[in-house]
């Protein structure tokens, strides 16, 4: 495996998308666990305070970049990563080779009606046999092992986890060993609206641009002005705060 990239109280593996797919692949090929974790400036952020999400993210078997920013900021840094892996892009590679390889997958999380019209999706554009099990992400803390023990006997091979940060990661780190049936386990947030078409992504350039944020933002910025306004100058004080006082960014060659 690629060399950890280390700042910001956390570690980031530097790989590419390629890179990431094929250590997904063996993994299921091996019928072993690959427990899967990223990382933007907002969840960095984040994770400075939040020790249980800190601890849920530093756990993970491999933690891409999914933020440009982020990708900025270890070239500003000194440790420059290869390329953002974005949650969405990653989720859309997975699902094409589930469909290839004939694996199984399980989607859990967004509202009812988006998780089954994806699901409806999934059938019409593949099979229905790529579909193990589903369940909106709508759930209390007791709810948690009939899910967990629904997931597993699903025989599903990949679990994406659509629920909010910090609840997805903690959620995956919780029920890590409980899933280690499941060979492939990732959070990705609001993926499910964007695939189902509820909530539109941003055009390529913008997302090239590390602008994605702003369209996002555009889209509802009642719900997402303080997530991106206030976390991203909070991102950029910390990464100067790395680069002028701190000095602790670095790259480890262990995997």
């Amino acid at each position: 495996m690629s060399p950890k990239i280390s700042f910001l109280n956390t570690n980031i593996h530097n790989l590419s998308m390629r890179d990431t797919l094929d250590l997904v692949e063996q993994a299921i090929v091996e019928n072993r666990q690959l427990h899967h974790a990223a990382v933007n400036a907002s969840v960095l952020v984040s994770l400075q305070k939040d020790n249980d999400l800190r601890k849920s993210i530093n756990s993970a078997d491999i933690v891409n970049v999914d933020g440009q920013a982020v990708v900025w900021a270890s070239k500003f840094l000194g440790v420059p990563l290869k390329e953002r892996v974005a949650g969405p892009d990653l989720m859309a590679n997975l699902i094409e080779l589930a469909h290839k390889k004939k694996y199984k997958i399980y989607l859990l999380g967004a509202k009812d009606e988006v998780v089954s019209k994806l699901v409806d999706i999934y059938k019409e554009k593949y099979s229905p046999s790529i579909i193990a099990g589903y369940r909106n992400g709508y759930f209390q803390e007791e709810d948690e092992p009939d899910i967990v023990k629904d997931i597993v006997d699903s025989g599903a091979q990949m679990l994406f986890v659509a629920i909010t940060s910090p609840k997805k990661e903690n959620f995956l780190h919780k029920y890590k060993k409980a899933l280690s049936k499941v060979n492939f386990i990732m959070g990705v947030g609001g993926s499910f609206d964007v695939f189902a078409g509820k909530i539109k992504r941003a055009p390529q350039w913008m997302q090239k641009s590390g602008l994605e944020w702003f369209y996002r933002f555009l889209q509802e910025p009642k719900r997402m002005w303080k997530r991106y306004l206030v976390g991203n100058t909070k991102f950029i004080m910390l990464v100067f705060k790395e680069k002028f006082f701190n000095g602790s960014a670095k790259e480890n060659s262990r995997p």
